[in-house]
C-alpha cells in the first residue's frame, strides 16, 4: 500500500519519520515549500497524488479548512482512503465526509485529531461496539493546562503565563483559538459524535473563556473553596438528548484531573458496563500525533476499512445538564440562584445553587455585558 501525505509541517514530517521507519511507503508528500531532503517524493500538484492508482491512502495533515476539504472530497471520490489530524475539518465536515467515505467504499480515519498520540477516539469508537457511553469529559487543550497549572503552582498571572506559553510555542501569536475554548469545542463535539452516535456540530457547543481569569480567582479557588481548576470539555447523554459544553471546571484536588500537570491531557469516558475509562498523555506534537496519525494508516493496511456514521439527529440541549457555578465580578446584577456571596476588594465572589448550563450562559451574557472581566467556571462535584 503506497500512502501520500498533504503537508509536510510537524504533524506530516513527524508521521513521515514514522511510517519511514517501520517500513511503510510513503510515495508522495505534497507541499508548496521546497524541502531538498524528500527528493523525487515532494510535490507541489495535488494532481500527482490524485491521478496516481498506486495510491490509496492520503494523510491530511495541512490543517484548516481549505484547501484541506477539498483535497479530501477529491480523494474519497477518487476512492482513496483518508486520514486527518484537522479537528477543525473533521468538526465542520463530520457528516459530508462520513458519507463520502461510506458512498465511494472507502474509509475516513482521524484518531490523532482529538488528544494527539492518546489512542481516545480509537478507543471510544471500541467502547460503543458493546456498550453504552453516557458521558465522556476532560483536558483536551495542553496549552490551557500548561497556563491553569502554571498559575496554581507558582502563583503567576494569566498574561504572565500565556506569554511564557507562547515563548515555549505551546500557544500560538493569537491563542483565541486556545484560550477560548474553540479547539476543546471542536474536540468536545467530534467525541460526542462518536460517542453517542449522532453529529454534534461546532454550532452546538456552548462555551464559557478561560482569558478573564486572573490570580484573585486562582487564590479564592484554591484558599476559600478548596478545589482547583482545570478547563475542560463535556459530552453528556440523558433521556432527552445530549449536552456538549466547554467549561473551566472547579474539582477536588483529588480528582484525576486536578493533577495533570503543565501541557499533558486526560479525557474520560463513562460507560455503563465498564465504568470510568481514563486517557492520558501529550496532546500534541511532532512525535504523539504524528505516530497517531501513522497508526490510523497502518489500521487501514491491516483491514480497517469500516465506517461506522449514523446520521439521525439527537437532539443537542444544554438545559439538560444542571451543575452549580463560580462567578467572579464586579456587576452589581444579582439573580435568584445566587447561593452564596462575598465581597472582596470590589469583587464579588459568588456560588450559584445548581443551574443548567444553559441558564448559566445567559445569566453570563447579562453579567459580561456590564463587566467583560467576569470569569466563570462550573463545578463538578
Amino acid at each position: 500500500m503506497k500512502i501520500a501525505i498533504l503537508g509536510y509541517g510537524v504533524v506530516g514530517s513527524g508521521a513521515l519519520e514514522v511510517l519511514t521507519k517501520y517500513g511503510y511507503d510513503v510515495k508522495r508528500v505534497l507541499d508548496i515549500r521546497p524541502h531538498p531532503e524528500l527528493g523525487d517524493k515532494l510535490t507541489s500538484n495535488y494532481d500527482d497524488i490524485l491521478n496516481d492508482k498506486e495510491i490509496e491512502v492520503v494523510a491530511e495533515a495541512i490543517g484548516g479548512l481549505e484547501p484541506s476539504h477539498t483535497f479530501v472530497v477529491k480523494a474519497l471520490k477518487a476512492g482513496k482512503h483518508v486520514v486527518s489530524s484537522n479537528k477543525h475539518l473533521i468538526c465542520e465536515y463530520y457528516e459530508e465526509l462520513h458519507g463520502l467515505a461510506k458512498e465511494n467504499g472507502v474509509t475516513i480515519r482521524f484518531t490523532s485529531a482529538v488528544g494527539g498520540g492518546i489512542p481516545w477516539l480509537y478507543n471510544v469508537k471500541r467502547s460503543i461496539r458493546c456498550d453504552e457511553i453516557n458521558k465522556i469529559m476532560g483536558i483536551m487543550n495542553g496549552t490551557t493546562n500548561f497556563i491553569l497549572d502554571a498559575m496554581i503552582t507558582d502563583k503567576r498571572d494569566f498574561d504572565e503565563v500565556l506569554k511564557e506559553a507562547q515563548a515555549l510555542g505551546y500557544a500560538e501569536a493569537n491563542p483565541s483559538a486556545d484560550v477560548d475554548g474553540l479547539d476543546t469545542g471542536r474536540k468536545a463535539a467530534i467525541s460526542s459524535s462518536i460517542a453517542f452516535d449522532t453529529v454534534v456540530k461546532e454550532s452546538d457547543v456552548s462555551i464559557f473563556t478561560m482569558r478573564t481569569i486572573k490570580k484573585c480567582d486562582i487564590e479564592y479557588i484554591v484558599e476559600k473553596l478548596n478545589k482547583t481548576v482545570r478547563y475542560l470539555g463535556f459530552g453528556i447523554k440523558s433521556e432527552k438528548g445530549i449536552s456538549v459544553f466547554v467549561e473551566p471546571t472547579l474539582l477536588s484536588s483529588d480528582a484525576l484531573e486536578s493533577n495533570v500537570n503543565k501541557n499533558f491531557n486526560m479525557i474520560t469516558l463513562f460507560g455503563e458496563s465498564v465504568g470510568r475509562l481514563s486517557f492520558y498523555g501529550q496532546g500534541a506534537g511532532k512525535y504523539p500525533t504524528g505516530n497517531a496519525l501513522a497508526q490510523d494508516i497502518i489500521d487501514i493496511a491491516n483491514g480497517a476499512r469500516s465506517v461506522r456514521f449514523n446520521d439521525k439527529k439527537i437532539n443537542v440541549d444544554n438545559g439538560l445538564v444542571n451543575r452549580k457555578y463560580y462567578i467572579r465580578t464586579s456587576c452589581d446584577a444579582s439573580f435568584s440562584c445566587f447561593e452564596s456571596e462575598e465581597l472582596i476588594d470590589g469583587n464579588r465572589y459568588i456560588v450559584t445553587s445548581e443551574i443548567s448550563v444553559a441558564y448559566m450562559h445567559e445569566i453570563a451574557k447579562i453579567i459580561s455585558e456590564k463587566d467583560p472581566a467576569s470569569f466563570y467556571a462550573g463545578i463538578e462535584e
